[in-house]
């Protein structure tokens, strides 16, 4: 057990991208899905102990290395300059392929009420969305829905969690004074 989860500690360190149970037991054929599973929680659990710097994270329906949230402020330093900003357009544009996919361009652009080509466009290129395929209408549109980073960067487990539409604050609720 100690060496599977020293194992699967460095591959979590080196890999970019979560690593889901499944890719793990791909990665090491000789260990039982339940095995990796009682050494991820182990890990968990002592990084949890330990109170350090980074944690174990469950998130895009696998699991990977974050750093605590307490301490951004000094990572954003060593990281800067910061990512660009989603704009506003991206961030509408995002959150209606988020709850209505899958979805098409003229669903987004008839929610939005403006033509939306340039802010798929950069979606795409920032691999938040994801074609998904094209629906059987014609003229064959393509459909539209979220990825695995998409997951990564709102920390998501899967859509599932996403707060119901009526749990987000707009910031347009009026003052009743």
């Amino acid at each position: 057990m100690e060496d599977l989860k020293n194992i699967i500690e460095s591959l979590l360190f080196v890999s970019g991208d979560p690593l889901s149970v499944d890719r793990l037991k791909n990665l090491l054929p000789e260990a039982e899905p339940k095995e990796i599973r009682r050494a991820i929680e182990a890990l968990e659990q002592e990084y949890r102990q330990r109170n350090g710097g980074f944690v174990l994270h469950e998130v895009a329906g696998g699991y990977q290395f974050r750093t605590r949230p307490e301490y951004r402020q000094w990572v954003e330093k060593l990281l800067a300059p910061n990512p660009a900003k989603l704009s506003k357009a991206s961030m509408e544009t995002l959150a209606i392929v988020a709850y209505h996919q899958p979805v098409l361009r003229s669903e987004i652009e008839h929610i939005r009420g403006v033509n939306s080509g340039n802010t798929i466009r950069f979606l795409l290129e920032k691999k938040l969305i994801r074609v998904l395929g094209r629906r059987e209408i014609p003229g064959r549109p393509l459909v539209y829905g979220t990825t695995k980073k998409f997951l990564e960067l709102f920390d998501l487990k899967d859509l599932k969690d996403l707060p119901a539409p009526r749990e987000i604050n707009t910031g347009e609720e009026k003052n009743n004074t």
